[in-house]
């Protein structure tokens, strides 16, 4: 293989590893928040234990975060400098607002937030976490205000070649802008959500029965059974807007060729890019054209659309983008599932108490099932990124830069035994990464005590309580 493809899979692999952990620090923040304010008002340390635990878990993807963030922006001058030498003007002021309103909170707020809740008032403990969970999401907001302009530029203009800005809030404030944070938002949300219902079921079955499991397990349940059909709703918005400004992406997804009204809603094909056609389709008729265009016999513009006169292809490969897309549905779809069937197992009444059954109505089976859900969350979201960004190609920057243009003439060599290097790495720091987390969980369940300390008055210092 060529540099060119090299380097694109080395920057994949990047920032594939590098999003898992802004997935779970974006919502985690507010998470913990939760947890802190409630145990603020009620003073049961069941809210206290929960938050001590997961605040390693914070610190610790917080930390392969930030490390992994570096490696990626290098990447940006080594292999990819036509990026900024042409959009500069543009991304560069975006990631720099990123640095002063995002880092700037998390560093000056971290330290306190881990390890100041023995050593402050409880107030400035909790908003330390506030603001801690604000600079995740200022982070995440700025990031993907830079990724949607790429995909729906605005408030530009091209002089000799290089992009300058002419209406900022227009850059900002993109079309597709507001799409993208909500969802990609409330897929940290959900991440996080099986994620604390995956591990809180892993210390059930393992015997660590204590309140704040049990409350931890019952949070991130109900949050993901409320968030499941706000996504599929905002997922069809951002579908309505793609098909408006990216349309070729559209036509990837859903595999569409031809240009048709009434175009079906295939569930399963086979696409085959060099003969242009589909193999093996198994699909719903016309849905495809309602869910796109609200009509049944809308019309949805093919992929031969999309090539130039001289037979230059202006659409991205479709079987990557057709089936990451399904990925996404399909895990998406488990969720759901998951969810649902879990919150009316909790709410099952017992027929002698009369009393809802909560975590108690969730069998062995049930659980294993959440612990199995743990990290879906990675693969939704991996999911559906890929069908964003590859979903983009040939383009880096819509119509205005093409991903080979802004490539680095180095040799392919080169590229070649760094992403290597990288691979290894992030495999053994994944693997590092996800050892660490159970074996988290596994002290906790032996009842090793929460060491936090949130209020100097007696009732409070039950908070310090072993975990059981």
């Amino acid at each position: 293989m060529d540099a060119f493809i090299l380097s694109r899979i080395q920057f994949a692999a990047n920032i594939s590893f590098h999003i898992l952990f802004p997935t779970i620090t974006i919502a985690l923040g507010w998470v913990l928040l939760y947890f802190r304010v409630r145990f603020n008002f009620s003073k049961d340390p069941k809210w206290m234990e929960a938050y001590g635990f997961w605040v390693k878990i914070f610190a610790l993807s917080f930390a392969m975060g930030v490390v992994s963030g570096i490696t990626m922006s290098f990447q940006f001058g080594t292999n990819w400098p036509g990026f900024m030498e042409i959009v500069g003007n543009i991304a560069g002021p975006l990631l720099a607002y990123e640095v002063m309103t995002a880092f700037f909170l998390e560093a000056v707020f971290l330290g306190i937030m881990l390890f100041g809740a023995r050593r402050v008032k409880p107030w400035v403990h909790t908003t330390a976490t506030f603001l801690v969970a604000f600079g995740t999401s200022m982070s995440a907001f700025w990031i993907i205000v830079l990724n949607s302009w790429m995909h729906t530029p605005q408030g530009y203009e091209m002089i000799d070649g290089v992009a300058h800005a002419t209406d900022w809030w227009a850059i900002v404030f993109n079309p597709s802008m507001p799409y993208r944070f909500a969802h990609m938002m409330l897929a940290s949300f959900l991440t996080v959500s099986f994620l604390i219902a995956g591990i809180s079921a892993f210390r059930l079955l393992i015997g660590g029965h204590t309140n704040g499991v049990k409350s931890a397990l019952r949070t991130a349940i109900t949050a993901a059974a409320l968030l499941i059909p706000l996504q599929i709703y905002l997922g069809d918005l951002h579908g309505l807007n793609t098909k408006e400004y990216q349309p070729a992406k559209v036509a990837a997804m859903e595999g569409i060729w031809e240009t048709e009204s009434g175009a079906p809603l295939l569930l399963f094909a086979l696409p085959d890019n060099e003969a242009r056609e589909n193999h093996f389709e198994i699909g719903i008729p016309k849905l495809a054209s309602f869910i796109l265009t609200h009509d049944w016999n809308g019309e949805i513009k093919g992929l031969n659309e999309f090539v130039a006169d001289d037979g230059t292809i202006l659409h991205p490969p479709v079987d990557k983008v057709f089936w990451s897309f399904r990925v996404m549905v399909g895990t998406g779809v488990l969720m759901l599932f998951v969810s649902w069937a879990s919150v009316a197992l909790m709410l099952r009444r017992d027929p002698v108490t009369g009393a809802r059954r909560g975590t108690a109505g969730l069998a062995r089976p049930v659980l294993y099932g959440l612990v199995a859900m743990t990290f879906s969350g990675w693969l939704a979201t991996l999911a559906g990124w890929y069908t964003t960004e590859i979903g983009r190609q040939p383009w880096l920057v819509q119509g205005v830069l093409t991903t080979e243009m802004a490539v680095a003439d180095v040799p392919g060599a080169m590229v070649a035994s760094t992403l290597i290097a990288y691979l290894i790495v992030y495999a053994i720091l994944l693997t590092a990464y996800m050892s660490a987390i159970f074996y988290l969980a596994r002290k906790a369940a032996r009842g090793e005590p929460i060491r936090t300390r949130v209020d100097p008055s007696p009732k409070a210092q039950a908070a310090v309580l072993p975990a059981e």
